[in-house]
């Protein structure tokens, strides 16, 4: 099931408050970016970012859940109806998160 463009657009603004968060279609689901950096993306409506130990850290009742099938488990978030919830998330996991890799 793809995700809606009505549930991205929910998400991004409650995101607005960071500045360069960008997003990118693939496959009927949705990239987030955070400064140039991967931080999860909408699967299926639902918000899903990489396990690193901040995201963990801050919070640490998240269920684990595949993306896609074949996929590595991420971490759904629950809270998004919380914009300071989410504003400090992503500003606690973009340290953490791998640079992308330059292409040839």
């Amino acid at each position: 099931m793809a995700s809606s463009k009505e549930y991205l657009d929910f998400i991004l603004g409650q995101l607005s408050e960071l500045e360069d968060i960008t997003y990118r279609a693939m496959m009927g689901e949705f990239i987030i970016y955070y400064r140039g950096k991967i931080v999860g993306g909408i699967y299926d409506d639902r918000l899903l970012v990489k396990p690193v130990k901040s995201a963990i850290s801050y919070i640490p009742a998240a269920r684990y859940e595949l993306p896609y099938e074949g996929a590595k488990e991420m971490l759904l978030v629950d809270e998004v109806d919380n914009k300071d919830f989410l504003t400090g998330l992503f500003n606690a996991m973009y340290d953490e998160l791998p640079n992308l890799k330059k292409k040839k």
